[in-house]
């Protein structure tokens, strides 16, 4: 395992911070590692009664073009990762959970950052109005499973946690199933 031996913050920011650590390898060589911390976020798959899921479209800056993706957001500081998942879906679909369920927390990308993001399946829902921040233009689409197996499949979807929850929930909660079964 590696040590770390000395760290300093590079930049501070409003979504993440930058940090650059020293450590002492197994064979006592150092180097350094650049690390992203982040607060963590959540995703939600919202299934409608007819087992159709909620998705938003939305630009991302980063990847300069607009990307179809499950609900998610990042946690407030010291958020509960629940309330986190009811005020997303809220904000950016306009929909309402009864049921709410917790499903995993995984890395998205453990190789340089710490974010990890809890997945939700949430059932039972009920619309209400979107509440999205000044910052943000979402459109909300409905897909049944097999479109979204298909976009897949076919590579049209880019966003791993997307992809990861969109499977998650094919494999282990369709067809009625709320959580895996061992």
């Amino acid at each position: 395992m590696e040590k770390k031996l000395s760290g300093r913050l590079i930049y501070s920011g409003k979504v993440l911070n930058l940090r650059v650590d020293e450590v002492e390898l197994e064979d006592g060589k150092r180097a350094l590692r650049e690390v992203v911390e982040h607060r963590g976020a959540v995703v939600i798959i919202p299934v409608l009664n007819d087992e159709k899921i909620v998705m938003v479209r939305q630009y991302r800056y980063a990847t300069g073009k607009e990307l179809l993706e499950l609900p998610a957001g990042t946690m407030e500081e010291g958020e509960n990762p629940l309330l986190c998942a009811k005020r997303e879906l809220l904000e950016e679909t306009g929909y309402e959970a009864n049921d709410l369920i917790y499903l995993l927390s995984c890395y998205s990308s453990p190789g340089f950052c710490d974010e990890k993001f809890h997945l939700f399946l949430a059932k039972d829902l009920r619309k209400r109005e979107q509440n999205l921040d000044s910052d943000e233009k979402i459109k909300v689409e409905i897909y049944s499973i097999e479109e979204l197996k298909e976009r897949v499949k076919r590579g049209e979807m880019e966003d791993a946690k997307s992809i990861a929850g969109i499977l998650y929930y094919i494999a282990f909660c369709h067809e009625g199933r709320t959580s895996p079964k061992v």
